[in-house]
């Protein structure tokens, strides 16, 4: 049987919607930031620590982020909003991403799910 695209689309659409009852899992550009200003949160930034920001998850959300480069992973809490870059989904404090290798490049293709 010959693949067309909208066959294509549909399996992926049904890929998500099986996913969608497992852990959440979202896959996409993550880039990393070192501010020292108040989070969303309300807490202070600290680049040393292991957290995100996310548009959506709650405060406190723990996720694993895997580097898709070069496999290395790293659990950090979400404590802020953002990306607001089109394509990214996470962006990590200083200490994430030199864990996950990608401080000199600045950004990474990564996914990520929740975890506990």
């Amino acid at each position: 049987m010959k693949s067309t695209p909208r066959l294509a689309a549909f399996a992926a659409a049904s890929l998500v919607v099986l996913c969608a009852d497992a852990a959440f899992a979202q896959c996409g550009g993550a880039s990393w930031y070192a501010l020292t200003s108040k989070t969303a949160s309300g807490e202070r930034m600290n680049p040393a620590a292991m957290t995100a920001a996310h548009r959506s998850l709650p405060f406190g959300t723990r996720v694993k982020v895997t580097n898709q480069r070069n496999g290395k992973s790293v659990t950090v809490r979400i404590n802020d909003r953002g990306p607001f870059i089109r394509g990214r989904v996470i962006d990590l404090s200083k200490a994430a991403a030199h864990e996950l290798g990608f401080i000199k490049s600045g950004h990474t293709p990564i996914c990520f799910q929740k975890v506990g």
